[in-house]
């Protein structure tokens, strides 16, 4: 079996030395002769790693003492429901800027909570961010809220928009810790963990202190940050694996350079990718405007902007018999889709690339 390398857009891949991490403490974790999967939440060996891992966020976010750090239950989609349960009820409406799959689905369970204002048109095309000044923003919002990375669709806000005083609320899911942010810009930064900072089960929250304590009187218990805040995350039992992996990745990335040097990465990376589809003379085709392409996340077609289905089958059986994994874009946009997160190398999109190099000579005319 040829190396694998895995471009999946989520659970995706982990830094490979987290691997020989996880099998040394899997069964012996921190010499207390047992697991973690089986140690109390209560435990100071749990209290002591869930504190370390808030310590690691703060540290590489730059995040204010104002602002606290929760591990929630249920994932991103989770948040998609608790962002205006503890929000919504300061006006009763929200604003939501829909540029992708991520954020229509945020909009769309935010409508069974209160008033939902669209900030920009609808569309079934995403493949930019309308100009800001084109929005159409409501000052009375509780909040306003944006996916700032689009897994599906590959569009990223590569600049904070101002929001005019309403709090700024983003899901980061895709795009989390892979480039500094001006934490102090937003009221709330969440995201699922299994994109680019560790694995499934487990959503990470900061949130500024002041947006706290005035959930709506139906929010679930397990979904309230005030609640979260008040026990230090630890409610109920939390999902402390994906606590553990998530905090030993964010480890990785301090060790690595920090944010700093992922952001260096990531443009070395998404530019191998995209300089081929830009030299292919219309034979690879990437949709999303160029201003707005994700660093994270690319997706692609072949032999035309609506995609060759034979051809694009033939390259992806092509990529798997090299080892490339995981390149078939998401059923509802079809394509390619190649998710270059921290924990892919440069040598692993150097080898992606040089395959589009051979497939690009070998059916282009």
């Amino acid at each position: 079996m040829p190396k694998v390398y895995n471009f999946g857009a989520g659970p995706a891949k982990l830094p490979e030395e987290i691997y020989d991490i996880i099998k040394n403490e899997l069964t012996n974790y921190e010499g207390t002769g047992i697991s973690l999967l089986e140690t109390s939440h209560r435990s100071s060996t749990y209290l002591k790693l869930n504190a370390e891992v808030q310590d690691v966020v703060r540290r590489l976010m730059d995040v204010p003492a104002n602002y606290k750090i929760l591990f929630m239950p249920a994932g991103g989609q989770g948040e998609f429901a608790a962002v205006p349960l503890n929000l919504m009820s300061r006006t009763g409406t929200a604003d939501y800027v829909v540029t992708g799959a991520w954020s229509e689905k945020a909009a769309k369970e935010a409508k069974k909570y209160g008033k939902v204002n669209l900030v920009v048109p609808p569309t079934n095309r995403y493949t930019d961010i309308p100009g800001q000044s084109t929005w159409n923003l409501d000052p009375n919002a509780s909040y306003v809220h944006i996916c700032t990375n689009e897994t599906i669709h590959g569009v990223e806000f590569h600049d904070i928009p101002d929001t005019k005083g309403v709090p700024l609320v983003a899901d980061m899911s895709s795009n989390f810790m892979s480039k500094k942010v001006d934490v102090s810009k937003f009221g709330v930064i969440y995201g699922g963990a299994q994109k680019n900072i560790g694995t499934s089960g487990v959503a990470l929250v900061i949130v500024r202190e002041d947006l706290l304590s005035n959930p709506m009187p139906v929010c679930p218990s397990v979904l309230d940050w005030t609640q979260a805040n008040k026990n230090d995350s630890i409610l109920n039992t939390p999902p402390m694996f994906a606590i553990y992996i998530m905090g030993r990745v964010l480890q990785w990335i301090e060790r690595k350079g920090g944010l700093d040097a992922m952001a260096v990465a990531a443009t070395k990376k998404s530019s191998l990718i995209y300089d081929i589809i830009e030299k292919s003379n219309g034979f690879y085709y990437a949709p999303v405007a160029k201003h707005v392409r994700s660093k994270m996340n690319i997706p692609f077609r072949i032999g035309s902007s609506e995609g060759n289905d034979a051809l694009e089958k033939e390259f992806l059986k092509g990529a798997e018999a090299r080892g490339l994994i995981q390149l078939k874009g998401h059923r509802s946009v079809g394509g390619i889709r190649a998710s270059t997160y921290n924990a892919v190398t440069i040598e692993e999109v150097e080898t992606l690339a040089q395959y589009m190099k051979e497939f690009l000579a070998k059916h282009s005319h």
